[in-house]
């Protein structure tokens, strides 16, 4: 998650010295819509994590029963963004469900195209959309070494009284990926930075 936007040897000076990053549209620098903010590594400990937001996505959830064991399934599903000029931003799946979640400007117009692609080629059990959410990427050098780690994170946002729409963790265990809606993003932002900043428990 995040475009490489900037080189991160341009990025670490800035974030040692505590300075919050905005990467905004060139073309339409004013616009408060969807961006990339990173907030500054507020330590010098390589522990504290660093956290990546964008706002502004759809998440289509794709349930059917035992779709791990069908082979090309996930092709299939993507087929159905890639036919629509549509590129994916993050892909969770479990045994029955995968979510797909796709820029919201993107998407919209397309929808009924996709959901009827999908099951064209997936012939899926269900199709859910779900509008106006935020991904928040959670990083950090440590985490993987650092026992509860995400129990902080989700104490943090429950006592903000944040629903998570989604959770999800790469297989390098170097950061935690959660949806949640554009409405409380940034008081999941706020909630995390507390967390390991302020009261640093």
């Amino acid at each position: 998650m995040g475009a490489g936007v900037l080189h991160e040897d341009a990025v670490f000076p800035v974030r040692k010295a505590g300075i919050p990053i905005n990467i905004r549209n060139t073309n339409a620098p004013e616009d408060e819509g969807p961006g990339s903010w990173r907030a500054p590594a507020i330590s010098q400990n390589i522990r504290s994590p660093v956290s990546q937001v964008k706002k502004g996505f759809v998440s289509v959830n794709i349930d059917k029963d035992m779709m791990n064991s069908e082979i090309g399934f996930g092709r299939k599903v993507l087929s159905a963004f890639e036919d629509n000029g549509i590129s994916f931003e993050h892909m969770p799946s479990g045994i029955d469900t995968m979510t797909i979640f796709v820029h919201q400007p993107e998407f919209e117009g397309k929808e009924q195209a996709v959901i009827s692609a999908i099951h064209r080629y997936a012939q899926p059990d269900s199709i859910e959309l779900e509008s106006d959410l935020a991904l928040i990427a959670v990083v950090g050098r440590g985490m993987k070494s650092t026992r509860g780690t995400a129990g902080r994170i989700f104490s943090a946002l429950a006592h903000a009284n944040i629903n998570v729409k989604m959770i999800d963790q790469g297989s390098s265990e170097l950061n935690i990926i959660i949806g949640v809606s554009n409405a409380d993003f940034e008081n999941a932002i706020k909630a995390i930075y507390d967390i390991f900043v302020i009261t640093q428990l």
